[in-house]
């Protein structure tokens, strides 16, 4: 087993994708996992979900306090960097703030993985990163440049770095997904954007997978890009009108739907990769890699097709495999 007898630090591991990636690790016996964040209130939660177990350690600490960062990877062996400033209005409204943690907060990541000689770090990245319209997007992808060029940097030996991009997390905070129901319920309305904007949608496990196998196959400065299912925000808003009224004995038809028009710094679509990428891009199964160098192979990889993975060039899954998706991730 990978993780067997290993020291582990998962910063913002009170999020869904951090908690569930934590408890994917603990089927594979680490030594012991800390769990890194800000928020007293969710470490302390978070204690009394996973049953105060005995190899977790809970850390407060900010990403954007290098010394906290530096104490907590001490002999570390790999960490997973999910913290962020991830509302796309808030860094839009508040752009230094979404630099001092999304940027210098990386920045300080890597600083002390390297002095702490950490094994691997693997830090995920978002698909606004591709041509970016907000400053969220912008700001992932310097975070994404820093993390590559340290392959350009280092010495032999030195800590491997890679990133992981991922599309929308069905049912994660900030998701849309309960958004939505819960203004069905109090508001019998919800407002859209627009309902031909299509997403990339993944599940949690997906997401977890994901990064974990990025962590296990990285060998320095790579982006691992999922192929995942492209969604049209409309639908998504019909099943989940349809559902809960169903499930709450209300009538469709009572529920308003207001089209708003796009919000500053949004797209009608995402992009997960660009054209220029693809040309040096490796293809698996189940993802995309972007080496870091150009003299890397990987296990069952062929040379990627040349062209944008967006999710406008993308045919959207219909309805119905839509809607088994939501139930098979029990949202609804």
């Amino acid at each position: 087993m990978y993780f067997n007898d290993k020291k582990i630090l998962v910063i913002g591991g009170t999020g869904t994708i951090g908690k569930s990636i934590v408890q994917s690790i603990m089927k594979e016996n680490p030594k012991y996992i800390k769990i890194f964040s800000r928020d007293e209130f969710k470490q302390h939660k978070l204690r009394y979900e996973l049953d105060n177990n005995e190899k977790l350690r809970y850390v407060i600490g900010d990403i954007r306090d290098y010394d906290s960062l530096f104490a907590a990877m001490h002999d570390i062996d790999y960490v997973l960097h999910l913290a962020a400033m991830k509302h796309v209005d808030l860094c839009e409204f508040n752009p230094y703030e979404a630099i001092k943690t999304n940027v210098h907060g990386t920045n300080n990541v890597i600083k002390a993985a390297i002095l702490q000689n950490v094994k691997k770090v693997v830090f995920t990245s978002s698909d606004k990163a591709i041509s970016p319209t907000n400053t969220y997007g912008a700001t992932k992808l310097i975070a994404e440049r820093l993390i590559s060029s340290t392959e350009y940097n280092k010495t032999q030996k030195q800590t491997i770095f890679a990133s992981v991009r991922f599309g929308n997390v069905m049912g994660s905070r900030g998701s849309v997904i309960p958004l939505f129901k819960e203004r069905i319920l109090k508001d019998k309305k919800i407002t859209v954007t627009d309902k031909n904007m299509t997403r990339f949608m993944m599940s949690l496990n997906q997401a977890t997978e994901l990064t974990i196998k990025a962590l296990k196959e990285a060998k320095g400065g790579e982006v691992f890009v999922l192929k995942m299912p492209v969604i049209k925000l409309g639908d998504l808003a019909n099943i989940l009108i349809e559902e809960t009224c169903k499930k709450n004995g209300m009538k469709t038809d009572d529920i308003h739907v207001e089209v708003i028009g796009l919000r500053p710094g949004e797209k009608m679509y995402e992009e997960l990769m660009t054209y220029d990428e693809s040309s040096e891009a490796w293809e698996l199964k189940d993802m995309y890699i972007i080496p870091g160098t150009e003299d890397v192979r990987y296990h069952n990889a062929k040379k990627c097709n040349h062209g944008t993975y967006s999710s406008m060039k993308q045919p959207p899954i219909n309805v119905n495999a839509l809607r088994e998706l939501l139930k098979e991730e029990k949202l609804i």
